[in-house]
């Protein structure tokens, strides 16, 4: 595959600076001349109705599935398996008193829900989830619209669904929520940079941000006709993304915005009835978001596995099928992590973000831009210039593996040199008694004997004998 190095938009700058930006024309983009404006509305429609259907189902199976993980059974009275327990909790949320506190900004505290939800939407128009289908007489990608932006959009949206959680927050008039809302916006900047630069590579090594175009790469790269999906040469970009989506989607472990163990609920605390019902589609609507975007990012988009790639198993309707089951496998993974790990602390997730996706990050682009050159012959023609790039690279990234360790290391001992537990201890040296530790031992201190002065043996010139006294 003959893919450009550059962006293919180039208002977002120059990354690899030289490199030439050009049009993608080789890959195929979905066409949309035979679809007409209501037939678009049929599949708004439709796809309103695909991710409502997913978000019941996903709320039934997570708590079935916790449930197994943690030896009880889960909702299992209404319904076959409790499958009608999702509807029987969203009737009670309609029908819930709907509470606004006094002190609350009305107008905002009614926007900020209507907000995260309706976003929340928006993002699944630009993820193609099959080929192309016969629809009421028409030819039609099973995509609602396509640009050559598309993956921007969906960080966008991203972007502005966190003024919801802040609105949320602010609006509420009260300590808790607002500490929610300040933790959502720390998130979402902390984690939105590092979930950019995992999918540049992404852009780099296809060429493209349209997401038609990303799909139809995957499947022109292979070896000895395996179509060579992004999860295995960009699989850093990957493990980042990963991370990165669950810490978007406030989800276990990293759901600090709403930690009920130190908020009360985070920035829905004052919420009831419908409007805390919003929240709660959203946060699944958005986890539905990320996976369909890493599905088509990194595992193929809607096409099959091979070897059923390229027969009739991968055309068409059946697109579907393998894009929700690569979807859900996502979704399955965040079932496992809210079963499984434990709430991190905040300093421990910031610093995760700043200190170590980021850099890792910026790094891996430039490892990537720097292979894609050597394939593109930008360092010279010849057999071994892509061979020598990979060794340098390899070469740099050990010795700062080496440099990382050796620091932390000195790191490690310096601050052990800090805490280390003296041999001795002076259990008064503070004004009052401290027990020593394991270990320890205490220092010899000197008595109020020892601090007295000696008495000397010989009697004084001038003490009277009471024998003479009695004499005289």
């Amino acid at each position: 595959m003959s893919a450009s190095l550059a962006l293919a938009y180039p208002e977002l700058g120059m990354l690899a600076t030289g490199l030439s930006v050009h049009a993608t024309s080789d890959l195929p983009v979905a066409d949309f001349s035979d679809t007409p404006m209501w037939l678009s509305l049929v599949k708004a429609f439709f796809l309103f109705v695909y991710v409502m259907i997913s978000v019941v189902l996903v709320i039934w199976a997570e708590r079935r599935l916790i449930g197994r993980m943690q030896q009880r059974p889960g909702p299992n009275r209404l319904g076959p398996l409790g499958i009608l327990q999702t509807t029987a909790d969203g009737i009670k949320l309609f029908l819930k008193e709907d509470v606004t506190p006094k002190g609350a900004d009305k107008l905002m505290f009614f926007v900020a829900p209507l907000t995260v939800a309706t976003l929340a939407f928006v993002s699944f128009a630009i993820i193609p989830l099959g080929g192309e289908v016969r629809m009421f007489g028409h030819t039609t990608p099973l995509q609602l619209t396509d640009t050559p932006v598309a993956v921007l959009l969906v960080l966008a949206v991203a972007g502005v669904g966190a003024y919801g959680f802040v609105l949320a927050g602010w609006a509420s008039g009260s300590t808790y929520p607002l500490l929610g809302g300040l933790r959502s916006t720390a998130q979402v900047i902390s984690y939105e940079i590092a979930m950019g630069l995992s999918l540049v590579a992404v852009f780099l090594f296809s060429g493209s941000m349209s997401t038609s175009q990303i799909v139809a790469a995957q499947q022109q790269t292979g070896w000895l006709g395996i179509p060579l999906w992004y999860v295995v040469p960009l699989f850093v970009s990957f493990v980042v993304y990963v991370i990165t989506m669950v810490g978007e989607t406030n989800r276990l472990p990293f759901d600090l915005a709403e930690g009920e163990g130190e908020l009360g609920g985070g920035f829905h605390t004052e919420y009831s009835s419908m409007k805390f019902g919003m929240f709660f589609l959203g946060e699944y609507i958005n986890m539905f978001t990320v996976s369909a975007l890493a599905t088509t990012l990194f595992l193929g988009g809607w096409h099959a596995p091979w070897p059923l790639n390229g027969t009739f198993l991968d055309e068409g309707w059946w697109g579907l099928l393998w894009f929700t089951v690569k979807m859900w496998s996502f979704i399955f993974f965040y079932i496992w992590l809210r079963g499984s790990l434990p709430r991190v602390r905040y300093d421990q997730f910031m610093a995760l973000g700043w200190k170590v996706l980021i850099p890792i990050s910026l790094v891996w682009v430039i490892a990537v831009m720097l292979i894609r050159s050597a394939q593109e012959g930008f360092f010279g023609e010849g057999r071994f210039v892509l061979v020598f790039t990979m060794v340098g690279i390899g070469l740099v990234v050990i010795g700062a593996i080496f440099f990382w360790e050796a620091a932390s290391r000195r790191k490690a001992e310096e601050r052990e040199e800090r805490l280390a537990v003296p041999e001795e201890v002076d259990p008064f040296a503070d004004g009052y008694p401290v027990p020593p530790l394991p270990g320890q031992r205490l220092v010899e201190r000197p008595t109020a004997l020892d601090k007295a002065p000696p008495v000397s043996a010989t009697p004084s010139s001038t003490t009277t004998d009471p024998a003479e006294d009695s004499r005289g």
